[in-house]
Order: structure tokens, then C-alpha cells, then sequence
């Protein structure tokens, strides 16, 4: 049960994050963002992918499904966002 709902969890945060880049390449198809932003959306894409990957791969499976069960972490997006210097 845990894996299974650590596992749903994992699948509805990455489709969000995918639509992010979906629409970013909607944008840069309309003229309305250049390569760059484009580019920068990725990259937080990846960064944000790659928190949300080791929040449902490291550590115990029961502790991770009660933790989202209880209070899951609310936005992937801004743990991806690159850090201010």
C-alpha cells in the first residue's frame, strides 16, 4: 500500500512539472518566449524532478507515504527554482 501510494503521489507531481515544460514549449512556439526562458524552464524542470525523485526514492517507503498522507510537500516547482546568489 505504501509503495503504491508513494508511487501515485510521484506520478501526479511529474505531470505537473511536465506541464510546466509543456507550456513553456507552447510559448516558445507562439513567439511568446525565446530559447533562453525556455532553456530556464528546463533546467528548473530537471532540478525540481530531481528533488521530487529523492523525496519518493530515499528513505523508508511507510515514512514517505504517511508524510505525503499527512502533509505533503506543496510545490515541487520552487524547491527547483536556482538558488539566489
Amino acid at each position: 500500500m505504501a509503495r503504491a501510494d508513494v508511487g501515485a503521489y510521484h506520478q501526479t507531481q511529474l505531470t505537473g512539472l511536465i506541464g510546466r515544460v509543456s507550456e513553456a514549449i507552447d510559448g516558445h512556439r507562439a513567439g511568446d518566449l525565446n530559447a533562453f526562458e525556455v532553456d530556464q524552464v528546463i533546467f528548473q524542470y530537471s532540478r525540481a524532478a530531481k528533488e521530487l525523485w529523492k523525496f519518493c526514492n530515499l528513505g523508508q517507503v511507510e515514512s514517505t507515504a504517511r508524510l505525503i498522507r499527512e502533509a505533503p510537500p506543496t510545490d515541487w516547482w520552487e524547491r527547483g527554482a536556482p538558488r539566489a546568489r
